[in-house]
């Protein structure tokens, strides 16, 4: 009696377990679950290659900030030149301050008034 009752039991609990894990990979292969799946790994996909492509970019920049150095150096640069401001707005800023500047008058445009 022992026997059939330990072989009944064991029975019992194996096809649960067949059941549960048949299941779980039925509910594992739904087209929602599937597209959840690809959505979350193309996520870990694109995050792993935007540090990628960030550590890059900035190895990038530590290289040519080191090279910019080396060819300041080798010219003789040290300094930043003081730029010149663009000529037209120094014009401008000249003639502003000229008592006989007048700005030119601005007109709208309408497309309606033509008609």
């Amino acid at each position: 009696m022992f026997r059939r009752t330990f072989w009944f039991s064991t029975g019992v609990a194996a096809g649960v377990w067949a059941t549960t894990k048949v299941n779980r990979k039925l509910r594992q292969l739904t087209p929602e679950s599937l597209a959840a799946t690809a959505a979350n790994k193309a996520l870990e996909t694109g995050a792993r290659l935007k540090d990628r492509a960030v550590g890059f970019a900035l190895d990038v920049r530590d290289n040519m900030a080191r090279r910019e150095a080396e060819l300041e150096e080798a010219l003789g640069i040290h300094e930043d030149p003081e730029l010149p401001a663009p000529r037209r707005y120094a014009a401008i800023e000249n003639n502003r301050s000229n008592p006989t500047y007048v700005e030119a008058p601005t007109y709208s445009y309408n497309r309606n008034e033509d008609h």
